[in-house]
């Protein structure tokens, strides 16, 4: 290997160079050729290097090989053989060629010569991962022998137990990076500091946040001091500061004589480490970098001698990504997902297959959907009118909205001649009460799912594209059939009216107690089903015994136990009528129920070992009797009042249109995943037969095409397999994202506040969906499949689709992060009769898993009581 290999000036390499130099080399070269961007000069001791070190180390494949075998969740196991790896690489001689370089190049500096040796890893500082702090870095290194240890540290520190656990977490091969070194010459600054081109927390654009300490920037990276801190907001291509924080300072840390730092004691009190000038400034030179690199920055930065010098730049990777737009006017979005209760990353085939099912416009970012509203904000009806649908849905997408406005960002116009109608809100005339008339649309949907089944399964190639393209239509005229529209809509307002104007006059929220147990809800009736299934299943232990050994085989294993076989049956019962559900089931790409029917299981015991035999007959019952009883007794209080015979009959008609049509409300969507069933069947059958043609390498790999590209692929015999990786890693750095209520196209992200003063302390505010007040200990559950429920929980989770229905019949009470009044949660919690908070921001966070909790479905609050 010859020196030029192994000791690369920064001014050589770029981003093109990103495997042999490593992430912070590569950006480091790219800003030594900035105009007007002042970088320390340095070296690059090169990838080669270190795999030269690491090739010849006994034992090492060995000890990669147990670290890839142990669990995630072992911090323990990991640490200890990360240690073990450290150990092995710090204890390799540096090879020879990479000492000679290093001693040479250092040597033609001045004796004495300070050098920062920094670590600069292959996945490191990339847009999806920075590995911030992930490796070791070394300032005031003096001396040859002394940058050489440390650039063994280097090496060794990519197996730091905090870069194991980040790799774990991002998916990422040990094998597959690999370390570079950084050795520039020490800047000794005057101040250091931290600079972000766009805001970290709201995501917006338009917006740079400015961090300065005295001295080296270890204070801040450590914690030692608090920062002075400038935000400054760019509007109309001028940038101004809007708000600026002076930081007492005890302490400053400098370079050392001889090597290393030291701490400095400094009086508390003193000006801004920064003018505003030099702010705006620093505003310029990040502006600088972001254009160069191309995209928003993390930059640390030394003021020395009055110059500004850059000592690393990286992309901030947890802005949420903004959609494209085709000019330069402020565009506001919603979350389709917030609104689907379905806030995860989606991957390119749902979200095409979304897109064809739904033919209003909508916008990508971050692997989810959303819609543009500016136009209807930019009109009083189309505002007015947006802001009240919001408002009955999701009052935190509300507040929201309502902060983008009162900016006054979005242009006031006069309303058109012809207004454009609201999305959301309701443009049909009530229907009178016909049950006869959810029974046919009932039958409709199963018939056209049916009859879709005919015509696709056993397709393929271009036969199969196009007789789903085809069929598409027939969804979506399904979807928005008038008829089936004006059901869920008359139920939807009839249950709005008896709030506002019976529960308003008996304050309290009839319409909660009402919905219990209503007739046709398809997803309350699917949680009740798997109650009968724990009841065929309980009479057999051989059954329950099988079933309580987690097999993923659990259909095939059940025939061959004493009971299996009536079991078996129960289980193929229920998922022939509800198989085609799943968590997250508007994504098409998502694994259905009978795809993997021991998901089922953990629900199944936990019925089979809380509930008494008969327990979905008897829930449904009494539901059916409070619902009733309550009528009753509100048709008697108003008819004792003014006006009394017709207070009640008005009433007793928008009761009997509520408890008619609001269990329909579940149908539509139920019918659509019932057919994305059968497009996903057909379509895992094609990505089967691609993958034996050698045109895919997984069935997966076709979850990463859109359906166009998928087709094309299927048509041409070629699919584009490096799109396909990209696209995965892309996915996964979108999963670890929390996208926005509301967006705009300058990346503000926004989520709402409820602005309540009546909220106690240690207490949660969240929107008020089903009545009742219960205290249970908390469960915190991410998957539905693990959750290990027992009667008398409360559920806390960040968004139920109808999928957690089956969970809904152990649990007591109901908390998640998304949703609103008639969102699918929402629904069923109130048929069940369980007390339900939604939109409480963070909930899975702030409360942890155990803790007692007091939830009041009434008043929207959750205590935190232990």
């Amino acid at each position: 290997m010859g020196v030029h290999e192994v000791l690369l000036q920064l001014g050589e390499v770029g981003r093109d160079r990103l495997a042999v130099v490593g992430g912070k080399a590569a950006h480091l070269g790219e800003l030594t050729r900035t105009a007007g961007v002042a970088v320390p000069g340095g070296w690059c001791v090169t990838t080669g290097a270190y795999r030269a070190v690491v090739e010849g180390a006994p034992g090492f494949d060995a000890l990669l090989d147990r670290l890839a075998g142990l669990p995630a969740d072992d911090a323990d196991g990991l640490a200890a053989v990360a240690a073990e790896v450290r150990g092995l690489v710090a204890s390799r001689p540096v090879p020879d060629d990479v000492a000679a370089a290093v001693t040479a190049a250092v040597g033609r500096a001045p004796a004495g010569t300070a050098w920062a040796v920094r670590s600069s890893a292959t996945a490191e500082d990339l847009p999806t991962a920075s590995f911030a702090g992930q490796q070791d870095s070394y300032l005031n290194v003096v001396g040859a022998d002394a940058v050489l240890d440390r650039v063994r540290d280097c090496w060794a520190s990519l197996f730091t137990d905090r870069a194991v656990a980040y790799r774990r977490l991002r998916g990422l091969d040990h094998r597959a990076v690999a370390m570079a070194v950084v050795i520039q010459e020490m800047v000794v600054p005057d101040v250091s500091g931290v600079l972000f081109t766009a805001d970290p927390v709201t995501s917006d654009r338009t917006v740079t946040v400015v961090e300065a300490v005295p001295g080296l920037g270890e204070a801040l990276v450590s914690g030692l001091v608090a920062a002075d801190a400038w935000t400054v907001r760019d509007t109309g291509g001028a940038a101004a500061v809007v708000d600026a924080r002076t930081a007492p300072r005890t302490v400053a840390v400098r370079p050392a004589s001889g090597g290393g730092t030291r701490t400095e004691q400094l009086d508390p009190d003193g000006p801004p480490l920064l003018t505003e000038d030099r702010v705006l400034e620093l505003v310029g030179l990040g502006r600088t970098i972001e254009a160069g690199l191309g995209s928003p920055q993390d930059i640390e930065w030394c003021l020395s001698g009055g110059r500004f010098q850059v000592v690393q730049s990286r992309p901030i990777t947890t802005l949420f990504p903004v959609p494209d737009t085709d000019d330069d006017r402020l565009h506001v979005y919603l979350s389709v997902g917030y609104q689907q209760m379905m806030t995860d990353a989606m991957r390119p085939l749902g979200l095409s297959f979304w897109q064809m099912t739904t033919p209003r416009p909508m916008a990508e970012a971050g692997g989810r959907l959303f819609v543009d509203v500016t136009a209807a904000l930019g009109t009083p009806s189309g505002r007015d009118g947006l802001l009240a649908v919001m408002g009955r849905s999701d009052p935190l997408m509300t507040d929201a909205l309502r902060t983008v406005l009162d900016r006054g960002a979005v242009p006031l116009g006069d309303d058109p001649a012809t207004p454009a109608p609201v999305h959301g809100a309701p443009t049909t005339e009530p229907l009178d009460p016909d049950p006869a008339l959810v029974a046919e649309l009932v039958a409709e949907v199963r018939a056209s799912v049916a009859d879709a089944a005919r015509r696709i399964s056993g397709l393929v190639g271009p036969e199969l594209f196009a007789a789903v393209r085809e069929d598409i239509p027939e969804l979506r005229a399904r979807l928005n059939n008038p008829r089936s529209t004006r059901v869920f809509m008359t139920a939807m307002d009839a249950a709005y009216w008896i709030d506002e104007h019976v529960g308003e006059w008996l304050g309290e929220r009839p319409s909660d107690v009402l919905t219990r147990s209503v007739p046709d809800n398809v997803t309350s009736q699917m949680g009740l089903a798997l109650l009968d299934v724990a009841d065929a299943v309980r009479p057999y232990p051989a059954a329950v015994a099988l079933l309580r050994e987690g097999r993923g085989d659990v259909l095939d294993a059940l025939g061959s136990v004493e009971g299996g076989t009536v079991a078996r049956d129960a289980i193929v019962g229920w998922l022939d009528a509800y198989g085609a559900r799943c968590v997250g089931e508007i994504d098409i790409s998502r694994p259905r129920w009978h795809e993997r029917p021991a998901a089922l299981v953990p629900l199944i015991l936990g019925h089979v070992d809380g509930e008494e035999p008969g327990a979905g007959r008897r829930r449904f019952e009494q539901g059916r009797r409070e619902a009733e009883a309550t009528r009753d007794d509100l048709l008697a209080r108003l008819r004792a009042g003014p006006d009394g015979e017709a207070r009640a009959a008005r009433t007793a008609l928008m009761i009997d249109r509520l408890r008619t049509f609001i269990g329909y409300r579940e149908f539509p969507k139920f019918g659509m995943v019932s057919r994305y069933a059968v497009y996903r069947a057909a379509l895992l059958a094609e990505a089967d037969r691609l993958v034996a043609a050698g045109v895919l390498d997984d069935r997966t790999d076709a979850y990463y095409l859109r359906f166009d590209e998928l087709e094309q692929a299927s048509c041409t015999g070629h699919a584009d397999l490096a799109l396909v990786r990209a696209r995965r890693a892309e996915f996964a750095a979108y999963e670890a994202l929390t996208p926005p209520r509301v967006l705009t196209s300058d990346g503000e992200c926004l989520q709402g506040s409820y602005h309540r003063d009546d909220v106690p302390p240690g207490a949660l505010a969240g929107l008020a969906v089903s009545a009742g007040t219960v205290e249970g200990r908390a469960r915190v559950v991410a998957d539905l499949s693990g959750a290990a429920l027992e009667p008398g929980d409360v559920l806390v989770t960040a968004y139920t689709d109808p999928s957690w229905s089956p969970a809904f019949v152990t649990i007591a009470g109901l908390v998640t992060e998304v949703g609103g009044r008639m969102t699918h949660g929402a629904v069923v919690a109130r048929e069940y009769g369980l007390p339900a908070v939604v939109g409480v921001e963070d909930a899975t966070r702030l409360i942890r898993d155990g803790q007692r909790v007091r939830v009041d479905g009434g008043s929207g609050l959750v205590e935190i009581l232990g």
